[in-house]
């Protein structure tokens, strides 16, 4: 546990140093949720209706964009060698770096996200929902990130693969999320779900840090 508390106060101290990061993945996500308005037209009905879909959307690929700097800072200045080689456990590693990533990039998303789904017609009672499943669903994104993140470590044009690798495992989450919130919208019940949401973020929690502390040793020798 001091070693996870450690390495995550590092990472946030880092993150506030440069805040870059941040600001560029509210800016794309809230850029993403003006634009599709501008692009579909002022129809309230449509734009309820895809809403959902839109705000996860824009929150998957908002969330890509910090993994790739993930353990690739680390691994430039040399401190990644250093960790690997004092620490017991990998897993907790990359579980701190799971949840500063977190905690610097989906957690602020969240925040905004009810601004950006009142920008696109989403009615008080979708707004929940919204929050609940992305509080579900972004931690599953970020854990699986991991892996990808150690996997691409080092390679030529890791974003571009980082991308092609994550895409497709993202997508029961996409699903999930969005298909929750609509079901809200039409006096549905969510919680199917929302519980194959915490299942998969279990799951991921369960088996993502061991592979990607795998591919992490894997990089470094």
């Amino acid at each position: 546990m001091t070693e996870f508390l450690h390495i995550l106060c590092r990472e946030l101290r880092l993150a506030v140093r440069q805040p870059g990061d941040t600001v560029l993945v509210l800016a794309f996500f809230v850029l993403g949720a003006v634009v599709f308005p501008l692009a579909i037209g002022p129809d309230a009905g449509l734009l309820q209706r895809i809403a959902p879909g839109i705000i996860w959307v824009m929150a998957l690929f908002a969330t890509l964009l910090g993994f790739d700097r993930m353990f690739a800072a680390d691994l430039e200045d040399g401190s990644l060698d250093e960790l690997v080689l004092s620490m017991g456990s990998l897993v907790v590693l990359v579980l701190a770096k799971a949840a500063a990533h977190w905690l610097v990039t989906a957690l602020p998303l969240i925040v905004v996200a009810p601004l950006a789904a009142t920008m696109l017609n989403l009615s008080n009672g979708g707004l929940g929902v919204l929050v609940a499943t992305l509080l579900l669903g972004t931690p599953t994104l970020t854990l699986i990130g991991t892996i990808g993140a150690a996997l691409t470590l080092g390679a030529r044009r890791g974003g571009v693969l980082l991308a092609l690798l994550l895409l497709p495992l993202f997508v029961p989450v996409l699903i999930f999320g969005s298909t929750a919130v609509d079901a809200s919208l039409h006096s549905e019940s969510a919680r199917p779900h929302m519980m194959l949401l915490g299942a998969m973020l279990l799951g991921a929690l369960a088996l993502t840090p061991w592979g990607a502390a795998a591919a992490l040793r894997q990089a470094v020798e």
